[in-house]
């Protein structure tokens, strides 16, 4: 489904990512990880149409999406959510989510874009009316309406940028267990960023790392979660982390 070749992005004289080539296949959940400044976001910023690619290569079923810009990119089939969510707050949930089927599945169509923010919300598990305002979300909630703007757009491919990010630990299994039953029950394939890695390895079925805007190690979630590399520039020395990590991959 999608094929990166060579990706290359420069920001002056400083190289965020440096020849990354990756494959994600259709319908596979795809982890990917690494620290602070590792290129993560600039590769989604890239995939979605926000940063043009210095160098390299982005196929899309196909087709080459570099440069595209972001609405473009949209109505070809990926979505994203962003790290931190950012409502319209004088809009209410269900506003907020048909606006962002109107620029997708909807494509200038309001009772199109309406039905897409009915079936997002419901999967989601959000109210589906009218009225419920956005100020009455928590995190939790925040991150379920992210989903649900991102899957009214109609998505192929969905990046998912932090989805448990501000949740507590039930709150980040059910967020992961969503992903799941998003990829199953819709057949949409995903690239999950993420920090969280124990509760990720268990959902993903391939993990990719980077450090420094390069690839090091990719692979099962027990392989790369063993990975000497991942294990020095990821979790550093600590070895319960390290383990608990490799136990959770193995289940």
């Amino acid at each position: 489904m999608l094929v990166v070749e060579g990706l290359v992005k420069r920001f002056g004289g400083f190289t965020a990512v440096n020849n990354v080539s990756f494959r994600v296949a259709q319908g596979e959940i795809l982890g990917l990880i690494g620290p602070n400044g590792s290129g993560k976001s600039t590769i989604f910023n890239m995939l979605s149409g926000t940063f043009r690619p210095s160098a390299g290569s982005m196929k899309f079923a196909g087709d080459e999406i570099s440069g595209l810009a972001p609405h473009r990119i949209i109505n070809r089939g990926i979505g994203r959510t962003f790290q931190i969510p950012r409502p319209f707050h004088r809009l209410t949930i269900f506003e907020n989510v048909a606006l962002a089927g109107y620029f997708g599945q909807g494509r200038h169509s309001r009772s199109k874009a309406e039905d897409a923010a009915e079936r997002a919300l419901a999967m989601v598990g959000l109210p589906t009316d009218r009225a419920t305002e956005v100020d009455g979300l928590g995190a939790a909630g925040l991150k379920k309406l992210e989903l649900a703007k991102a899957l009214a757009t109609g998505p192929k491919l969905l990046l998912a940028d932090e989805s448990l990010g501000g949740l507590d630990e039930t709150e980040m299994d059910q967020a992961a267990d969503m992903l799941r039953k998003i990829r199953d029950e819709l057949g949409i394939t995903i690239i999950w960023v993420e920090h969280i890695m124990g509760v990720l390895m268990r959902v993903v079925d391939r993990v990719m790392v980077l450090d420094h805007g390069e690839k090091i190690s990719e692979g099962l979630p027990s392989q790369v979660s063993s990975d000497p590399r991942v294990v020095e520039v990821y979790l550093g020395t600590d070895a319960d982390a390290t383990q608990a990590v490799a136990t959770k991959a193995r289940r």
